[in-house]
């Protein structure tokens, strides 16, 4: 492993009032979906369904919600320049207020889990997640 997990009342035992709601939703949408691992570590929790997908890293005013489609979103939403490698394009959105996960945040995620893990929204088939599994080119 990269990077000794954490429970996640230990990594939300310092965080800001906005990120543990945020999560909360991000997560059981994520979860509704199907098979997934969620491993938070200090920099943040990552979602994982295969290779990792989504992450939720905790800033000094916002959470930054980044992932990974094959396609490039144009959005005001967008807070950083979508980065590109292998052919995946990474985005990234700010949030302060769980309001703000809504019908569209929550429409690329589905998308980015079912991409990540070569899965259609109509089939269950994501296969069985265990904890050891490890996204080996994440470490840095």
């Amino acid at each position: 492993m990269c990077e000794p997990g954490l429970s996640l009342d230990e990594y939300f035992a310092d965080a800001q009032p906005w990120e543990r709601p945020i999560f909360d939703v991000v997560s059981t949408h994520i979860e509704s979906l199907g098979a997934v691992i969620v491993d938070p570590i200090s920099i943040g929790i990552l979602f994982k369904n295969g290779p990792m997908f989504c992450q939720l890293r905790a800033m000094k005013k916002w959470s930054a919600l980044g992932l990974v489609l094959p396609h490039k979103l144009t959005s005001p939403r967008l807070s950083r320049k979508v980065s590109e490698q292998s052919g995946k394009f990474w985005h990234v959105v700010n949030l302060d207020d769980v309001k703000l996960v809504d019908d569209e945040i929550l429409g690329w995620i589905t998308e980015s889990y079912h991409v990540a893990g070569g899965t259609s929204p109509n089939r269950d088939d994501a296969g069985s997640m265990v904890p050891d599994d490890v996204d080996e080119d994440m470490c840095l």
